[in-house]
């Protein structure tokens, strides 16, 4: 399936917007651990996972941080630069052999005043990640460090590719504690 195709399962699209999206979307492909977005760097472009998966983090007290993972048919943007315009200090790294759709968001912004069911499509992948935020943010306060694993491995067939650096900084616990948990349901 194609991204228009997947986007017309959330909001169904005129043929216009469907042609003027198909316009603007192009692919771009990751090898291992390339970087798609410098530290640094002010985010213009919005991301779909095709295949493989991505991670946004940053760096604190020398300590690599994993934010977020992003997998197939998920969005990966830093959306506090892309809605200020500003720099970030987060990155966006590819983990494995990744293949990602790619939408200049300049352009995507100026179709909403031409083509609202893009608007309305953009709206609620935007509000879709909103909400996964705080569920993030809720599981950091109310879930136990195992409990946010096990909700990790529901959630994705990739966690075998991902380096368990990047899933411990990822729950905030180290990668000893994580050993012990992945121990423990073994």
């Amino acid at each position: 399936m194609n991204l228009v195709s997947y986007f017309q399962t959330i909001v169904p699209l005129s043929p216009t917007a469907q042609d003027a999206l198909e316009a603007l979307i192009t692919t771009s492909t990751y090898r291992k651990n390339d970087i798609i977005q410098e530290i640094g760097s002010t985010c213009r472009t919005l991301y779909m996972v095709k295949s493989g998966c991505a991670r946004i983090f940053y760096w604190k007290d020398g300590n690599d941080i994993t934010e977020h993972f992003s997998f197939p048919n998920e969005l990966i943007v830093r959306a506090e630069s892309l809605f200020t315009g500003k720099p970030t200090s987060k990155g966006i790294q590819a983990i494995t052999d990744t293949e990602l759709y790619a939408i200049d968001s300049l352009v995507l912004f100026r179709l909403y005043d031409q083509h609202h069911d893009i608007e309305r499509l953009f709206r609620i992948l935007f509000e879709q990640e909103y909400v996964n935020t705080i569920k993030r943010i809720e599981s950091l306060q109310f879930h136990s460090a195992k409990e946010r694993y096990l909700e990790l491995l529901k959630s994705t067939q990739y966690v075998q590719h991902i380096p368990l650096k990047y899933i411990a900084s990822y729950l905030g616990i180290t990668q000893v504690s994580l050993s012990r948990i992945r121990a423990d349901i073994s």
